[in-house]
């Protein structure tokens, strides 16, 4: 059944790099528990046990918020086609903005997404699978185009709006840590 791993194997890559969705989960010790699922080619497995992940606004931000004092998260993926396995990825993680070193660097990684919000940058210390044998299956149709069109539609100056009107605090409150990147494109 069950597995643990202290490292993100080639096998775990390749079953990485076949999932359309992921999820991810964080609280502090006060907050609610946030699981947001995840998808848009958004993921990127840096090494044995290093994984970024390019958030797009939504309507919360919730996991950057916990991030400013728990930065634990985890990563689960389910499969929905083929041999049934989940895999969640533990550790540590950080939010990285546009004003921060690494960004230009990390979000090459990805394709250009103009509601590119933050980079979550997890170190991985353990690797789980379990057997995901009652998990349906579900066939994949396709992305969701919505949210880009929004975004694009929107713009950068409008996004930034939108990022100081509804995602500077969580639902408890907690600060997000976006205001420099909010005013990084003010200038």
């Amino acid at each position: 059944m069950g597995k643990r791993y202290e490292a993100i194997s080639t096998e775990l890559q390749d079953f990485i790099a076949r999932q359309k969705l992921f999820f991810v989960g964080t609280a502090t010790d006060t907050s609610r528990v946030n699981i947001s699922p995840k998808g848009m080619d958004s993921l990127r497995v840096l090494g044995a046990n290093r994984v970024i992940w390019l958030n797009v606004t939504g309507s919360g931000n919730e996991t950057a918020a916990h991030l400013q004092t728990h930065p634990r998260m985890t990563i689960m993926f389910a499969a929905f086609e083929g041999a049934p396995m989940i895999l969640r990825l533990y550790g540590t993680a950080r939010a990285i903005h546009c004003t921060d070193a690494e960004w230009p660097a990390l979000y090459a990684q990805f394709p250009a997404n103009t509601g590119a919000r933050q980079i979550f940058d997890l170190q991985v210390d353990l690797v789980q699978t379990s057997c995901g044998m009652a998990v349906p299956f579900f066939d994949y149709q396709g992305e969701r185009e919505q949210l880009n069109q929004w975004a694009n539609k929107k713009g950068e100056a409008d996004i930034r709006h939108y990022w100081r009107e509804k995602n500077r605090f969580s639902l408890d409150g907690i600060a997000t840590g976006i205001d420099k990147a909010i005013t990084a494109g003010e200038s």
